[in-house]
């Protein structure tokens, strides 16, 4: 079926990226499935596991902040569609912290109400060179 395609698995990480680094909470809404589970690992292998409401609130509070835009800077490692589930491996540089760290973002989609849909998010900073 073409709706889920690679193609339109790309297009959908490119939104959550565009979303995200506007702080589009309500893009956002859309976007992360409603079962959502990211997992922050930082520089020393410390992990922390955030649910949907909690991520929401984090780019909420930065659009009220009046934070800068976060970079939209995006290398596509592995993008791979396989029926209604879909993978993608994605290197960003971002600010989420306060300065600017790669991360490497393993994210898994489905493919539900007809929108590809994020349910899983391991964020893995790189350590600086």
């Amino acid at each position: 079926m073409v709706a889920q395609s690679e193609r339109t698995l790309k297009q959908a990480i490119e939104s959550l990226i565009k979303a995200g680094t506007a702080f589009d909470v309500e893009q956002l809404e859309l976007i992360y499935h409603e079962n959502l589970k990211v997992f922050m690992v930082d520089e020393i292998g410390q992990s922390s596991k955030l649910n949907k409401k909690t991520v929401k609130s984090m780019f909420q509070s930065k659009r009220e902040n009046g934070d800068a835009p976060l970079n939209n800077w995006a290398e596509f490692s592995h993008i791979e569609a396989d029926g209604n589930l879909g993978h993608v491996i994605v290197i960003r540089k971002v600010n989420l912290t306060g300065i600017e760290q790669q991360f490497v973002f393993n994210i898994e989609l489905i493919w539900e109400d007809d929108r590809w849909q994020v349910t899983r998010e391991v964020a893995v900073v790189q350590p600086s060179k």
